[in-house]
């Protein structure tokens, strides 16, 4: 009599599931995956507290996020099991996260008199995150208002001029907002103030990078933040959700188009060695 410890495995070897090959998801591979039948190409993967994921985009432009389990997606009709691909070797100069040449061993450069103004902690944090290696090397120092309400104040307080420039990233300056108001009484030729349409700068980070469709509609008199975090049902916890957020961000490719320009724009002003030319 054996034991069920040692009990031979009796299931014939025709009935035993052999395991798939892994396939490395290599940036535009084209898969299927097995449960909805989602078919796209492979955007991006990442490491998760659940987990690797693999985002893909299909013919239509729309990203889903799967988790990489084992034999979860099909490849020419075949059973596969993604894996990440392993870390590419080092070829040529390194980037920043911002896209510009890294330049190896430089130091921090002496902080200039000029200053970039940001409306938030959450918009100084995004912007060290994808510049801050150009901006130590170009001695610019980011800091932080609460909001701009007093943005005159603040300007006069400052003492702009032709050897500290000023630049001010505003949120949401859209025609006709009370930000568009503000933005344009300041007059000072040493001060550019741009901004981005977005309501808050977390809407400034595409929404595949965060692992949604897209950010949702909070209705008017909402806290916004707040709002987004019930719709997609994170914890109403705003600071834990700008982590998660933040987490996705790792290079100006996560971002939209319409803040790259702006902060692009309020570098260049404040480095630049003259103005008007």
């Amino acid at each position: 009599m054996h034991s069920k410890r040692y009990s031979p495995d009796l299931t014939p070897p025709w009935k035993k599931q052999r395991p798939a090959p892994e396939v490395a998801a290599e940036p535009d591979l084209v898969v299927e995956e097995v449960t909805t039948g989602f078919c796209g190409a492979v955007i991006r993967c990442e490491k998760t507290a659940q987990g690797p994921t693999v985002t893909l985009e299909d013919r239509f432009g729309k990203h889903r996020v799967f988790p990489m389990a084992p034999r979860g997606f099909l490849l020419e009709g075949k059973v596969v099991t993604l894996v990440r691909p392993p870390a590419p070797q080092q070829q040529g100069p390194r980037r920043t996260a911002s896209g510009s040449l890294a330049v190896p061993g430089a130091r921090a450069r002496v902080a200039r008199a000029g200053r970039i103004y940001v409306e938030g902690r959450h918009d100084a944090e995004l912007v060290e995150r994808v510049w801050g290696d150009d901006l130590r090397i170009e001695g610019v120092v980011v800091e932080y208002l609460e909001g701009i309400d007093d943005l005159p104040a603040i300007v006069r307080s400052f003492s702009p001029g032709p050897d500290a420039r000023l630049g001010v990233l505003v949120d949401h300056l859209v025609p006709g907002s009370k930000e568009s108001r503000i933005a344009a009484s300041v007059t000072d030729a040493n001060v550019l103030v741009v901004g981005h349409p977005y309501i808050d700068v977390w809407e400034a980070v595409k929404p595949a990078s965060v692992g949604i469709p897209a950010w949702p509609s909070v209705p008017r008199g909402q806290d916004w933040k707040t709002g987004v975090c019930r719709a997609l049902r994170w914890p109403e916890n705003t600071g834990a959700a700008w982590q998660r957020i933040l987490s996705g961000v790792r290079s100006y490719r996560d971002l939209e188009p319409a803040l790259l320009g702006r902060v692009e724009e309020l570098i260049d002003f404040v480095t630049a060695p003259e103005i008007g030319g």
